[in-house]
């Protein structure tokens, strides 16, 4: 299986014009996911519903029902039970258009070098310009409003090259900045007519939650589809030539295509929870695996670009064994599987400065349990430079609570 961006491509819109005609309605799907009560609702629905009375039906000389009531009658019983379901979907209708002003449809046009297909032509060196399509969100920061995305969306464009639709306008960027390490952009935009999204609290979301996903797939923009969020704190993904370093992903089976990248995932109250980001398949398209980033990273990220036009990562100073197992816990007298190991510590660093040493077990980081080093990696690079945060540690036996003083990585590893 291999996990592939979402951003749109051209044979896939070729495709998707192909498959178009057998599209389907889910309607029925969805009135009976959204109402939580699935297998029992039906009897609790007819419940509600009186039964028809002897008078109502007309019968014919010999005894039997009039076909032609009887069918009027089994019409007036949907549309009743059909009520009663209106009143639990409505709630997705009122959110897509509450949250859909602040989607954005993104088209960008991506230079990149000619392949060496084009080699010994006159357009041996001329970039090849594709267009791709994809999703963003608006937020407003320091009374100003902008679009984040992801960067795989707009990779090598630039201002000329991205146009922007929200709400039925269109925009054009007035400056672009990136972090390819969570691959997030945001884009700065002059207007003041937009209408900013309202970011939920990632860390508060749970397994089975219910979720919607609005972006455009294929192109289309506006697109909605729902599901629940299958997993949490998904990491080392393999996402393609670029990469992305910190990872801590959001997992769904709500529909995510090509062309959702940096569209919103949303939970029931409107709130965005997440940006779609990637998907798992076997088929380019969706497989019922998709990723989000989630939006309290986004927001840590986002305001960085925009603030200092770079990211301020934190800092601890330590090397980590990347094949920690439950076997090697159990060796160091430990009885669970997860943590990270610390194998070495950076000289005048912040764990060098405090009570952590070369063997120790990271249990907990900040409050929060240490699930892996990659996951210890990016809580570390997400908290905020200069604060003083908890570790839970286990040596030689020993659950110990220390402190350490996370500082800015640019101090250490400083940006190109």
């Amino acid at each position: 299986m291999k996990l592939r961006s979402t951003q749109s491509i051209a044979q896939l819109l070729a495709s998707f014009g192909r498959r178009s005609s057998t599209f389907r309605s889910a309607t029925t799907t969805m009135l009976i996911a959204i109402t939580g009560i699935w297998i029992a609702s039906p009897a609790k629905i007819s419940a509600q519903v009186a039964p028809a009375t002897a008078s109502s039906a007309t019968t014919n000389p010999i005894g039997s029902v009039n076909p032609v009531n009887t069918r009027d009658a089994m019409y007036q019983r949907l549309a009743e039970e059909e009520a009663v379901l209106s009143r639990q979907y409505s709630l997705l209708k009122k959110l897509v258009k509450t949250v859909a002003p602040s989607v954005a449809h993104i088209e960008a046009k991506k230079r990149q070098k000619a392949n060496a297909t084009n080699s010994g032509t006159s357009n041996a060196r001329r970039p090849v310009v594709i267009e791709e399509a994809g999703s963003g969100v608006v937020i407003e920061h320091r009374n100003r409003f902008y679009v984040i995305t992801n960067y795989h969306v707009i990779e090598s464009s630039g201002p000329d090259d991205i146009r922007i639709e929200v709400a039925g306008k269109i925009y054009f960027p007035t400056r672009l900045v990136h972090d390819r390490e969570t691959d997030l952009s945001v884009l700065a935009l002059s207007k003041t007519d937009l209408t900013p999204c309202r970011a939920g609290n990632s860390k508060t979301v749970e397994i089975g939650d219910f979720v919607v996903a609005v972006g455009s797939p294929f192109g289309l923009s506006h697109s909605v589809s729902y599901g629940i969020v299958s997993a949490l704190n998904r990491h080392d993904l393999d996402l393609g030539p670029q990469g992305v370093r910190y990872q801590n992903f959001i997992q769904t089976d709500a529909a995510i295509n090509p062309g959702n990248s940096g569209g919103p995932l949303i939970n029931l109250r409107g709130e965005i929870i997440g940006i779609n980001t990637a998907i798992a398949s076997n088929s380019g398209g969706n497989d019922g695996i998709g990723f989000s980033i989630p939006i309290n990273m986004v927001m840590r990220i986002a305001t960085d670009l925009i603030d200092y036009g770079k990211v301020q990562r934190g800092f601890l100073g330590v090397s980590l064994d990347g094949h920690y197992s439950y076997e090697k816990a159990t060796s160091l007298g430990l009885n669970v599987a997860y943590g990270a190991l610390v194998t070495a510590i950076t000289p005048n660093s912040p764990a060098a400065e405090s009570e952590l040493r070369v063997g120790d077990v990271i249990l907990e980081f900040n409050g929060d349990r240490v699930n892996n080093d990659s996951q210890l990696v990016t809580r570390v690079s997400l908290v905020p430079i200069n604060s003083v945060v908890p570790l839970k540690i286990f040596r030689r036996g020993e659950i110990k609570s220390i402190e350490v003083h996370v500082r800015d990585r640019n101090e250490f590893h400083p940006q190109n």
